[in-house]
C-alpha cells in the first residue's frame, strides 16, 4: 500500500512530541500502558451489555515483553482493539484521543468502575523518544480483519491487513541503537529496568501487567553438600492493581500502612502518624498522607524538596507536587489520587487551576485538624513529632509577614520554666490573676536562660517564664504579637520589670543619690549602652543587660550571624547595676579615681555580656583588667 503523508501541521507536531513535550524518555512506558488500560476498559464496560464478548473481568491482562536479539519491545493488550479506520483516526491524526470520546459517550448508570485514563490522544507518539520504527497490529472486536500500522516517524505512515488471532493490539517498538550514552535505550529490554517503571508509574492501574521474569531456583535432585542452580522463567504480575488508599479504612491494618510507607518513601521506621482522607464534590480526591517519626538529614538544608505524589486515576504524574503543601507542612510525606486534575499534555505537569487549589486547601486543613488531635490526645507523640518538625511550624509563623500565624499558634511548642514544653493556650489558662503578659527568655540553653538575673527576678515573682532556645522563637512571637488578649514581654526588656511603688521610689532615690557616678559609667561605655541605670530587679547579681526598643539581645545576635547581614543592627542596651550588691560599694569608692573607675566599669560591663552569653569584643582587656583588679 502506499505510504500516506501526514499533514503538515501533524508533522511538526510529531517533532515537538518527540523532542519537547515530555521531560524523561521512561515516560513512554507509562503512557502505552495507560492506553493499553483504556482499551481493555472500555471493551470491559461493553460486556456490560454484550454477552458475545466472552470475557470477564479477570480475563483482561496486559503484557511486555522485551526481545533482546530483536531490540524490540512489545506492549500488548486484549481490549476492544482498533479497526482500520480508527487506526487511522487514532494514530494517523495527532491528538485525536479515542479514550476522550468513549468518555464522552460513556453512560454513567452503567459505566460501573470503568475508569479511562487518556484525554488528549498524543501519549502514544511518547514511544518515538526510544524508538525509530513502530508497528501496531491490532484487531477490533467484533470484526474478523486485523491490520498493521508502521511508521518510522514523522515521514508517515501506512496501514495495511494482517493476521491476528485474538482481539486487542500489540505496539511493537523498535528500540534506538544506543547513542552517545551508554545503555541510553537497550536498559528497556531489561526485565528488571521494564518491572521498575511498571511499579513506579502504573503500579496502580486496575488490570494486570504481566512480564515474563527470570528467576533463579536450585536444580532438583542437585546435592545439599553441593547445590547447583538454574535459571527459570515464569509469567508475573508486576502490579499492585488496587491502591491502598481507595480500600476501606476499616480493612486495612497499621502493618499494611507501615508497610507501605517504608516502602514507598524509603524509611526504615515506622510513621509517628497515618492521615487516610477522601473528599467528594468539586474536587474529588483520596489521600494517603504519613507523618515520619524522625526528620530525614537533609530536611532543614536547601537541598530538601517537599511535595506529595501524584496520581490521575491511579497513574503517578508527579513525584513530588509541591503545591499540595504548605512549606510549614512540608514533613508531610504521602499522595494524592484525583480523577479531576487538568493536566498538561504530557501528564507530567499541572495546569494551576481551582480544582488543585482546592485539594491543597483540603489537605493543609485536614493535616492541621490531625496535628491538633494529636496535640490534645497523644501528647507524647506530638512532643516527639514537635521536637523533629516544630522549628519548620515557628518559621510558619514568622515567614511571610506572619501570614499563616493564626493557623499555626495553636500547635507550636514552647520549653517553660515549669521544666515541660509548653502551648501559648496552657500558659494563658495558669497565669496568675495580676498576672498581664506572657514573659519569655531568649538563649542558647534552658539552663542558661533560668539563671539570668533578669529572668530569677521574674520567677521569684511566681510568674511562668517561656524559654525560648531556638533562633525564630523570638521573632515568631514578635510577629505573633499577643495570644488572647495577653501580650509578650522579654524579661530582659527595660519595661518588663515588675515593682511594687515602694521598691519604685527606692529605685528613684538610689538613682538620684549616685547620678553623678551613673553618668561617669555611661561616659566611659559610650555608644556601646544607650543610658546606665539602677537596678530595680537584681537581688544577687551585680549587674545586668536590658534592652529598650524591639531589638533584644538574642535578636541582636541572631540577626547579625545571617549570611549577607552587611548593616549590623544593634540592640539599645541599658546596663543596670545592683545598689545593694558589695561590689556597688567598691565603685562608689572609686568614684573619683578615674583610671580604677575605668577598669571596674569595663570588667563589669564585660561580666553582663557574659551573662548574656555574648562574646567580648577584647577577652585579652578583659583578663589584664580582672587580674590588675585582683593584684589590689
Amino acid at each position: 500500500m502506499a505510504k500516506k503523508e501526514f499533514k503538515a501541521e501533524s508533522k511538526r507536531l510529531l517533532e515537538l512530541m518527540i523532542h519537547s513535550i515530555y521531560t524523561h524518555k521512561e515516560i513512554f512506558l507509562r503512557e502505552l500502558l495507560s492506553n493499553a488500560s483504556d482499551a481493555i476498559d472500555k471493551l470491559s464496560y461493553r460486556s456490560l451489555t454484550d454477552e458475545g464478548v466472552g470475557l470477564s473481568r479477570g480475563d483482561f491482562a496486559i503484557t511486555v515483553t522485551p526481545d533482546a536479539e530483536k531490540r524490540t519491545l512489545t506492549v500488548s493488550d486484549n481490549g476492544i482493539g482498533m479497526s482500520r479506520e480508527e487506526l487511522e483516526e487514532n494514530l494517523g491524526v495527532i491528538a485525536n484521543s479515542g479514550t476522550f470520546r468513549f468518555r464522552q459517550e460513556l453512560d454513567p448508570e452503567k459505566a460501573g468502575d470503568t475508569d479511562v485514563i487518556g484525554q488528549f490522544g498524543v501519549g502514544f507518539y511518547s514511544a518515538f523518544m526510544v524508538a525509530d520504527h513502530i508497528t501496531v497490529i491490532s484487531k477490533k472486536y467484533g470484526e474478523e480483519q486485523a491490520y498493521r500500522w508502521e511508521s518510522s516517524g514523522a515521514d508517515g505512515y501506512t496501514v495495511d491487513p494482517c493476521e491476528k488471532e485474538t482481539v486487542g493490539t500489540d505496539i511493537i517498538l523498535h528500540l534506538r541503537d544506543d547513542g552517545d550514552e551508554p545503555d541510553e535505550y537497550s536498559q528497556y529490554l531489561r526485565e528488571g529496568t521494564l518491572a521498575r517503571l511498571v511499579k513506579k508509574y502504573s503500579d496502580y492501574i486496575r488490570f494486570p501487567i504481566r512480564m515474563e521474569m527470570t528467576h533463579s531456583r536450585r536444580k532438583e535432585g542437585s546435592p545439599d553438600d553441593k547445590p547447583e542452580f538454574e535459571d527459570v522463567r515464569e509469567w508475573e504480575t508486576v502490579n499492585s492493581m488496587v491502591p491502598l488508599w481507595k480500600k476501606n479504612k476499616n480493612e486495612i491494618t497499621a502493618e499494611e500502612y507501615n508497610s507501605f510507607y517504608k516502602e514507598k518513601f524509603y524509611d526504615w521506621q515506622d510513621p509517628l502518624k497515618v492521615i487516610h482522607t477522601s473528599a467528594e464534590g468539586t474536587a474529588t480526591y483520596n489521600a494517603l498522607l504519613f507523618i515520619p517519626a524522625k526528620a530525614p538529614m537533609d530536611y532543614y538544608s536547601r537541598d530538601y524538596e517537599k511535595g506529595l505524589q501524584l496520581y490521575a486515576s491511579g497513574v503517578l504524574i508527579m513525584e513530588k507536587c509541591a503545591d499540595l503543601l504548605p512549606d510549614y507542612f512540608g514533613f508531610v510525606k504521602g499522595l494524592v489520587d484525583s480523577q479531576d486534575l487538568s493536566l498538561n499534555i504530557s501528564r507530567e505537569m499541572l495546569q494551576h487551576d481551582r480544582q488543585l487549589k482546592l485539594i491543597a486547601t483540603r489537605i493543609e486543613k485536614k493535616i492541621a485538624s490531625e496535628l491538633k488531635s494529636m496535640l490534645e490526645h497523644d501528647r507524647e507523640n506530638y512532643e516527639k513529632f514537635f521536637e523533629s518538625f516544630g522549628l519548620r511550624l515557628k518559621f510558619g509563623m514568622y515567614e511571610n509577614y506572619g501570614i499563616n500565624k493564626d493557623k499555626l499558634k495553636d500547635l507550636v511548642l514552647f520549653r517553660s520554666s515549669t521544666g515541660k514544653m509548653r502551648t501559648l493556650k496552657e500558659y494563658v489558662q495558669d497565669m496568675k490573676e495580676d498576672q498581664t503578659c506572657i514573659y519569655y527568655a531568649a538563649g542558647e540553653t534552658p539552663e542558661r536562660i533560668a539563671h539570668l538575673p533578669q529572668t530569677e527576678a521574674v520567677l521569684d515573682r511566681g510568674y511562668e517564664v517561656l524559654y525560648l532556645t531556638d533562633d525564630v522563637d523570638e521573632f515568631a512571637l514578635m510577629v505573633l504579637q499577643e495570644y488572647e488578649g495577653k501580650s509578650f514581654k522579654n524579661v530582659a526588656a527595660e519595661d518588663a520589670r515588675v515593682q511594687t511603688e515602694e521598691e519604685k521610689q527606692a529605685a528613684e532615690k538610689q538613682a538620684e543619690e549616685n547620678k553623678a557616678l551613673l553618668e561617669k559609667m555611661k561616659t566611659i561605655l559610650g555608644e556601646r549602652v544607650k543610658d546606665v541605670r539602677v537596678s530595680t530587679t537584681l537581688k544577687n547579681h551585680p549587674v545586668c543587660i536590658t534592652t529598650d526598643g524591639a531589638i533584644s539581645m538574642e535578636m541582636e545576635k541572631v540577626l547579625n550571624s545571617m549570611p549577607g547581614a552587611e548593616q549590623k543592627v544593634k540592640a539599645e542596651q541599658i546596663f543596670e547595676l545592683n545598689t545593694e550588691h558589695p561590689v556597688f560599694e567598691v565603685l562608689r569608692r572609686f568614684e573619683n579615681d578615674e583610671d580604677k573607675l575605668k577598669k571596674y566599669t569595663e570588667v563589669l560591663y564585660d561580666q553582663a555580656l557574659l551573662i548574656e552569653g555574648r562574646s567580648i569584643e577584647d577577652p585579652v582587656a578583659y583578663a589584664n583588667n580582672v587580674a590588675e583588679l585582683l593584684a589590689q
